[in-house]
């Protein structure tokens, strides 16, 4: 397919179910295999272990098996609410992960990370939790920082940023087509279009919690919430070789598009059980890099 510059607002945007009707026809997409956990890592490959919507429970799941790797890909929805101890559980938890570099974005769970959501009190969900912003506020001067992204430490924390390793360019974003009054929410459309045309060409691996549409994006039945101009920019314009996302656990698993690998890699079942096995890849080390320098990596 043609890369295109410029990307505009599907008519159907507001309907994604039907959406997806009409863009499906001419879909390349099928479902692919994961691959083996247990395939040996060469030192020509970096090997990707990703997870997600992982809400405070792999650090209570001692016997969850997280497989060898290089990198580990985290993509949101790591707390239940954003509250700063679940952040800092988490943080520590993943000190104790042996995986060289740790990339980690938030989703709309992880409410106190979307900076508009507290600034400006859109706190339904918060009070609901009992949270409020003054006890936010209390508990980060308690911490002695100003936001809880300063919690976690242990990680590369990514929220429309990009990242080079090893010669590969990631990108990670937390944004998503309204869903559930939750953080990290716009509506679907321009808003939308607008964040994912921050997104460099040359992205090699995007990692984004909200799925473009038809790919990972089933939640009940038929029905899809995935953003339709999220697909447009993954196939006609950036085109990376693989996309991280997780949205609804029901559609765990790795499809692909004849040129992107989708992998929504929720750990966490409905009932909020961490049963879903990590999903890894390995990647081609580009000419010029090796995994060495993945030992060195300061951000």
């Amino acid at each position: 397919m043609e890369k295109v510059t410029e990307i505009t607002v599907h008519p159907d945007t507001d309907r994604p179910t039907k959406a997806w009707e009409k863009i499906k026809v001419q879909q390349k997409q099928r479902k692919i295999k994961p691959m083996d956990s247990t395939t040996p890592i060469s030192e020509d490959k970096i090997r990707f272990v990703c997870i997600s919507d992982t809400h405070t429970v792999l650090e209570k799941t001692p016997d969850y098996h997280l497989p060898p790797g290089d990198v580990l890909i985290h993509a949101g929805d790591f707390s239940n609410i954003g509250r700063p101890n679940e952040i800092q559980r988490f943080n520590t938890y993943l000190g104790t992960l042996p995986y060289k570099v740790k990339i980690v974005i938030a989703g709309n769970h992880d409410m106190t990370f979307d900076a508009e959501m507290v600034e400006n009190h859109r706190a339904r969900m918060f009070h609901s939790f009992c949270i409020t912003t003054a006890v936010l506020e209390d508990k980060l001067k308690e911490y002695n920082i100003s936001s809880v992204k300063e919690l976690l430490k242990n990680c590369i924390y990514l929220e429309d940023q990009e990242l080079t390793l090893c010669g590969i360019k990631f990108y990670g974003t937390p944004w998503q087509p309204e869903f559930g009054g939750w953080g990290f929410n716009l509506k679907r459309g321009r808003e939308c279009l607008d964040k994912w045309n921050l997104i460099p060409d040359n992205t090699d691996i995007l990692i984004s919690h909200g799925p473009p549409i038809g790919y990972g994006d089933k939640c009940f039945g038929e029905n899809r919430a995935g953003c339709v101009e999220l697909l447009s920019t993954i196939q006609k314009r950036v085109q990376p070789k693989y996309l991280v996302i997780y949205f609804h656990q029901s559609s765990y698993g790795v499809t692909t598009d004849g040129r992107t690998t989708y992998i929504n890699a929720s750990t966490c079942t409905l009932r909020y059980k961490a049963s879903n096995p990590p999903i890894v890849f390995d990647y081609p080390i580009p000419d010029g890099h090796t995994k060495s320098e993945l030992l060195n990596f300061r951000r």
